[in-house]
This record gives structure tokens, C-alpha cells and sequence, in this order.
């Protein structure tokens, strides 16, 4: 079952709320103590390296010293106490009354600097005080202070809070040389409470934003799927042949775009609807002429003696011509329509082929009274579909004595641009308004919609020469105006 797109953008909206919290949960429950600590860790190793600093500048008095290392202390809130390796102090800051190297004996931070030593100059250590058992650890594992400083020492060592620090000891040498060691310690406040707080806030922080996210997604969806129900209820419409609906797309640019679009599909249909009962209409009308003429001539010579001309047999087997003329034009502009149709390319002379197509017309030019100038100045060889570019001559000619004016003159004229010919076929018939130009290629398309009978021709031959010219990929038009002619031109590549 398919969810219509307000539940899908619900269920996200949703999800996307599940996933936001289920990570405040997991960052600011489970994994905080684990942060915090690492914080600590790593403000400790800062404070390390920017007391070193201080330390290995020749250029700062003791003075100098002094401040910069409270500065320090101060910023990072840590402790720090700077001894000789005789555990004698030479600089020193306490921040926190909690801090455990200021609590130190002589003896006790002996023992840590021997460690140091023992480790490559630097150690860290983590102090624990777990009912009142003090303890501190190395971050490989547990070291008992007992273990370091003796039974007796260890037992004589002060009680801390239950607060856990952390110790860093790195013994280094200052400007002038001497051995000097850095002890500093940071405290790591327990963080049960903060967490026990946190979860309290994230319970009532989770109630809150389940609620918006819900009433977010419902409006979210609401307002994205409302534009694109009302075009789907539109385009239901459009499919039952309402090619009056109108699309409405507010609030979004694809939308608009989209009922833009559905728009002029509406308005596409709705011509192509009518061009099609046109078409219906006109090869009615095309196919009742000659067989009603045959029929007629047939019953003639059936029943009345001496009507068995070959007059009447000529008008029979004209109008028979024309009907398969008729028949063989729709079959073609289908197959080129269809893309079913294929080129058998070959170089040929154009010019020939033009003069060819005249010389077919010169019977009925003669006997109608019409004239056709052929105007060019050299033969030019192509490379073509020779019996399709036949047709397109042919056709475009044919259309031409179909609307030329009362002086009966038409022009083809061929014209030779660098490695361009450009062939235009001319009347001087009424013209075509601007708005009509686009449309005089479709299936018996008429600028004055009063379907007559062409002179000669189907009434197909401008659609057979669009898909035949673009079969080609050949650059093609015609151009007009009212009052003046028309001229039908492509333009092919000479060989």
C-alpha cells in the first residue's frame, strides 16, 4: 500500500525528531562523564605545554614567571606547582582547595618525581578516593600509592574528597638548564547529579519537541500536499477529455513550474483533440469524393447503353489514382511519424532532381495556365534520401500551384551560400498571418478552416515534407505575409 506524500512527510518529520533526540540522550546521558573527562584530559596537556613555555623563555623574570603561570592556572582552573628536584617550590598557584600537589610532603612528591624519571620524564596519574581508600592510577592500570611510597608513607597521606583529579608531572629543564619538575593537578567534579539534571531536562525537552515536530510535519504536509492533490484532481479531469481544467500551483517554484506545464499539455490536447476530428473530417471528406465519383461513373455505365466511354473509364480510373495517392500519403506520414521510416542516402544532383520534378508538372502547368521559373546558376551535388527529397520537391511545388495568386507565377529558386544551398519554393498567393505560420505543416491544416478540395494533392504533402526535412536533420521554415506570398525554404550541405 502506498502512502500519499502528506503521511510519507509526516513519518519523516517524525523520524528525523526520534533521531535528534535518541542523540541528545546518548551524548548528554550515556556519554558525558566520558566527555567531560576527556575534556579535562586534554586542558591538562595544554596547561603542561603552555607551562613549559613560560618556563623555557630566557627573557621573563621571575616576576614575569609568576604572573604567567597564575594566568594559567586561572584559565584553565587547575593547580600547578613548579619544584626543584628537590621538592623545593619555585613557582606556585592553587585554584581549587581540593587540589592534591599542594597537600603533598616532601617526601610524597620525591616519590612522584622518581616515577617521572622512571617513565622518560613524564607521568600521569589519576587519583581516586573511594571511601575514604586513597588510591591513584596510571593509565595502564591501577598503581597503589603504597607501591611507591612505602606502607608507612601511604598510610600518613591526607584524605581527599570524593572528587576524582588527575596529576601530570613532566620534569624539564628551564633557560639557564636547571632541572626543574611541573606538577599539576585538575579536579573532576562528579558528574551524577549534572546527568541525574540532564535527563529530567531531556524528559520534558523530549514531550515538547515530539509535540512540535508533530504539529511542524502536519502543516509541512498539509501545505506541500494540497497544491499537488488539486493538480492530481485537475489531471483526472484532463484524462476524462476535460481539456478546459485549469492546473493551480501556489507557494512553490516546481509546482508553478509544474502546473505551468500541465497547462499548456492541457492546451496542447485540447488542439490536438481538434486537429484530429479535422483530420477525421477532411479524409472523410478526401475519400467520399473519388469513391463516390466511381461509384457513380460505375452505375452509369452499367445502366444506361452507350455511356461505356473511355471518357467515363478515364474519370473512373483518375479518381482510383487519387484515392490511392490519398491512401499512400497518410501511410507515409505515419511511417514518418512513427520513426519507422529509414534514409538510403546517396550523392546526387539536387538540381537535376528539381528540374525532374518540373519537368513532371509540365503537362498540367500548360494545360492550367500556370508558370514556374526555375532560378539557379550551377548544378550542386548532395547527399540524401534521393526518392524522399523527390517527394519533398515535389510536394512543396505542388502546394504552391495549390495557393498561388491569379497570376498563376511560381519561383523555385536555388541559392549556393559558401557550402549551403538553400532551396525556396514561392507563390504569390494571400499569405499566411504570423500566428499561422507554425501550424500550416500539420495534416490538412487551412489558415481560412473551410475545407476545400486542393487542385492537386491529398492535403498531407507540408506534413510529409516536416517529417522528411527533419529525417534529414535539415534546417527548414516558411515565410510570409499577408497580401504578399508565401515562401517555403530548407537548407541542405552540398557534397
Amino acid at each position: 500500500m502506498k502512502l500519499s506524500i502528506k503521511w510519507k512527510i509526516f513519518i519523516y518529520m517524525l523520524g528525523f525528531t526520534a533521531v535528534l533526540l535518541g542523540l541528545l540522550w546518548l551524548f548528554q546521558t550515556v556519554y558525558l562523564d566520558e566527555f567531560y573527562k576527556k575534556i579535562k584530559t586534554d586542558e591538562l596537556e595544554d596547561a603542561c605545554e603552555s607551562v613549559i613555555e613560560v618556563i623555557d623563555d630566557e627573557n621573563n623574570s621571575t616576576i614575569e614567571n609568576t604572573k604567567a603561570i597564575e594566568a594559567i592556572g586561572a584559565s584553565f582552573d587547575i593547580c600547578i606547582r613548579v619544584v626543584n628536584t628537590y621538592g623545593t617550590d619555585i613557582y606556585a598557584t592553587e585554584q581549587n582547595m581540593q587540589c592534591n600537589v599542594h597537600k603533598l610532603r616532601r617526601d610524597q612528591i620525591l616519590g612522584l618525581i622518581a616515577e617521572a624519571k622512571l617513565n622518560g620524564g613524564s607521568y600521569r596519574a589519576r587519583l581516586e578516593n573511594k571511601k575514604h581508600d586513597f588510591f591513584m592510577t596510571d593509565d595502564k592500570g591501577v598503581t597503589n600509592m603504597e607501591n611507591i611510597l612505602g606502607k608507612d608513607k601511604y598510610e600518613n597521606m591526607p584524605k581527599m574528597s570524593d572528587a576524582e583529579s588527575i596529576i601530570a608531572v613532566d620534569v624539564v629543564k628551564d633557560a639557564t638548564g636547571r632541572e626543574l619538575v611541573i606538577m599539576i593537578n585538575t579536579i573532576i567534579t562528579p558528574v551524577d547529579a549534572t546527568v541525574h539534571t540532564l535527563r529530567i531536562q531531556l524528559i520534558y525537552i523530549s514531550i515538547i519537541m515530539v509535540i512540535l515536530s508533530l504539529v511542524i510535519a502536519i502543516v509541512i504536509s498539509l501545505k506541500i500536499s494540497k497544491p499537488i492533490i488539486k493538480m492530481n484532481d485537475s489531471a483526472k479531469k484532463l484524462g476524462k477529455g476535460e481539456y478546459d481544467v485549469h492546473f493551480e500551483g501556489d507557494g512553490y517554484k516546481e509546482i508553478a513550474q509544474l502546473s505551468e506545464t500541465l497547462n499548456q499539455a492541457a492546451v496542447e490536447l485540447s488542439k490536438a483533440e481538434g486537429l484530429q476530428r479535422e483530420l477525421i473530417a477532411n479524409v472523410s471528406h478526401d475519400l467520399r469524393t473519388p469513391l463516390t465519383m466511381i461509384t457513380a461513373y460505375s452505375e452509369v455505365m452499367r445502366d444506361l447503353p452507350g455511356e461505356n466511354t473511355p471518357e467515363n473509364v478515364q474519370v473512373i480510373i483518375d479518381e482510383a489514382k487519387r484515392l490511392t495517392t490519398l491512401v499512400n500519403d497518410l501511410l507515409d506520414v505515419s511511417k514518418l511519424q512513427a520513426g519507422v521510416m529509414e534514409l538510403n542516402a546517396k550523392q546526387y544532383d539536387l538540381t537535376e532532381s528539381i528540374e525532374s520534378v518540373l519537368t513532371r508538372y509540365s503537362k498540367f502547368l500548360e494545360q492550367n495556365g500556370f508558370t514556374v521559373d526555375f532560378e539557379y546558376d550551377r548544378h550542386i551535388v548532395v547527399e540524401a534520401d534521393e526518392d524522399k527529397m523527390y517527394q519533398v520537391i515535389y510536394n512543396l511545388v505542388n502546394n504552391a500551384i495549390n495557393y498561388t495568386g491569379d497570376d498563376k507565377k511560381i519561383i523555385v529558386r536555388q541559392r549556393v551560400n559558401g557550402s549551403i544551398a538553400r532551396i525556396e519554393v514561392i507563390d504569390s498567393g494571400e499569405g499566411i498571418a504570423k500566428e499561422e505560420l507554425a501550424n500550416v505543416w500539420e495534416r490538412y491544416y487551412k489558415v481560412d478552416k473551410n475545407h476545400k478540395r486542393a487542385v492537386m494533392g491529398t492535403g498531407l504533402g507540408l506534413s510529409i515534407v516536416k517529417n522528411v526535412l527533419k529525417l534529414h536533420r535539415l534546417q527548414f521554415g516558411v515565410e510570409s505575409e499577408v497580401g504578399k506570398g508565401t515562401c517555403f525554404w530548407f537548407e541542405i550541405r552540398i557534397s
